[in-house]
């Protein structure tokens, strides 16, 4: 069985699946800036209360997987994590990213979440389904 957490009236266990691009989709990113991204991005999720379950990206966008708690509130937490991220990779490296851009952006303005984790939408479907409603 699966290990909830637990706060004052509630167990929970969400998982998400949060996707940023670069902005203009510019293949920007190398080690050392996807490197420093994670730490970063760790030090921003266990301020909120989240846990950094898995971090990685490619040249031009990352996939974070973090666990939170039910009462934060999603939209000002992806706000927080990409002008924060932002503003200290760009300026960690202002010299490398000068090559792709010339004003302080670096995220476009869209972000992907997804729930995960858990079972299979199907399986909790049918198990819902399954449930034995009273007579009266």
């Amino acid at each position: 069985m699966k290990q909830f957490r637990t706060s004052s009236h509630s167990a929970f266990r969400l998982f998400y699946h949060l996707v940023l691009i670069t902005k203009y989709r510019r293949k920007c990113m190398n080690n050392a800036v996807l490197d420093d991204l994670e730490v970063i991005t760790r030090n921003i999720c266990e301020k909120w209360g989240c846990a950094l379950v898995e971090f990685n990206g490619e040249a031009d966008h990352v996939h974070i997987l973090f666990e939170a708690h039910p009462h934060m509130e999603m939209s000002k937490f992806v706000g927080n994590l990409k002008t924060v991220t932002s503003r200290l990779i760009r300026k960690a490296h202002a010299r490398y990213l000068s090559r792709w851009y010339w004003k302080p952006v670096f995220w476009s303005g869209s972000y992907a979440v997804v729930t995960a984790g858990g079972a299979p939408l199907e399986i909790i479907k049918r198990y819902i389904e399954s449930q034995q409603r009273p007579l009266q």
